[in-house]
């Protein structure tokens, strides 16, 4: 019988299928700088080769997908349209689904609640027709200030009983505020909020060389995140392991995300990060970050990590069972 599978960290900015973008667009009205649907095709995929870094990854989808993605009508297809194809295609039973909402809502001129309503009401027609888990979570911006941050903050509180179950913190490493004590605090004053309103939390560190494993170790020191996007860099301090099992804190770990984007250099590194954390005893989970934008799907990756013989198939199922322990959509 196939697994069934979870995907904790997909970016709904990268895993819309460019035949729906496409039609959205058209939908839309939305002026393309490409002639027809195979250019378009190559203009929002970040395929193998196409792009050197995180950075020209990230551009990829704040210039075109998020854009395209940026109406009531437009997120809501879009999330539905998500669920069921993980769905579908790689038998994803379990699902958080994350996003900014105020890169969807076109610089203020459209009114977040109605953004954030239209993703919920995709959310839950997929959940009726399929029958799986579901949940969102919002991401803040490094690039954002502390207002803006507090207002996603807020809108997340809000929605937090339909659906909306915890914040991200994302954005370049160029930005880390982690390795910048001043900005700290305030970020601090967000998660600490987001807690006590009943909200999990995971932070976006560790991915690039830009802050290292001492990233990590910040982020979780001072923002105490359940959850860390990437954080592969731990796997070259040991320090930062202790601390990550000492803390209980789960990494998201996105394999071919990290091929793509250079953010480890090959297969053979790969390897050694993911088995370095498993004899550490450093909990993590699979994940796709963006399956469309990077042609992979869930099923992909496992097949990453196990025919190249970096995790047998029972170490697979354990970080399965991780990934659903430590879900932040309620029981």
């Amino acid at each position: 019988m196939a697994r069934e599978l979870v995907d904790l960290h997909i970016h709904l900015g990268g895993a819309v299928a460019p035949h729906i973008l496409w039609s959205i667009a058209h939908q839309q009205g939305f002026k393309l700088p490409v002639k027809n649907y195979f250019e378009f095709v190559e203009l929002i995929t970040a395929r193998p080769g196409k792009v050197t870094s995180l950075a020209e990854y990230l551009k990829i989808m704040h210039t075109w997908t998020e854009k395209i993605q940026s109406s009531p009508a437009a997120i809501e297809r879009s999330v539905y349209e998500v669920i069921g194809k993980e769905y579908r295609g790689s038998r994803v039973t379990h699902i958080e689904l994350r996003f900014n909402p105020a890169k969807r809502n076109l610089s203020s001129e459209l009114d977040l609640d109605h953004i954030i309503h239209a993703a919920i009401r995709g959310m839950d027609r997929a959940v009726l027709e399929y029958g799986v888990k579901a949940g969102l979570i919002f991401c803040l911006a490094r690039e954002f200030d502390h207002r803006l941050n507090g207002i996603i903050l807020d809108k997340a509180i809000r929605y937090r009983h339909r659906g909306v179950c915890g914040i991200d913190l994302a954005g370049t490493e160029e930005n880390a505020l982690e390795l910048r004590p001043e900005l700290v605090p305030q970020y601090e004053d967000l998660f600490d909020r987001a807690r006590k309103a009943g909200l999990k939390t995971t932070v976006h560190t560790g991915e690039t060389a830009g802050t290292g494993a001492e990233g990590v170790v910040a982020v979780v020191e001072r923002l105490k995140p359940h959850r860390i996007g990437h954080g592969i860099r731990a796997a070259y301090d040991e320090s930062a392991m202790r601390l990550l099992k000492e803390r209980d804190v789960l990494l998201e770990l996105c394999p071919t995300s990290n091929l793509q984007t250079r953010a480890v250099k090959n297969l053979a590194e790969l390897e050694h990060i993911i088995r370095t954390f498993w004899d550490r005893g450093v909990k993590f989970c699979i994940n796709t970050d963006g399956p469309y934008l990077l042609d992979t799907h869930m099923h992909t990756e496992i097949e990453v990590v196990e025919q190249s013989g970096i995790l047998s198939p029972s170490q697979v199922d354990q970080t399965l069972a991780w990934a659903r322990e430590y879900s932040f959509i309620p029981a």
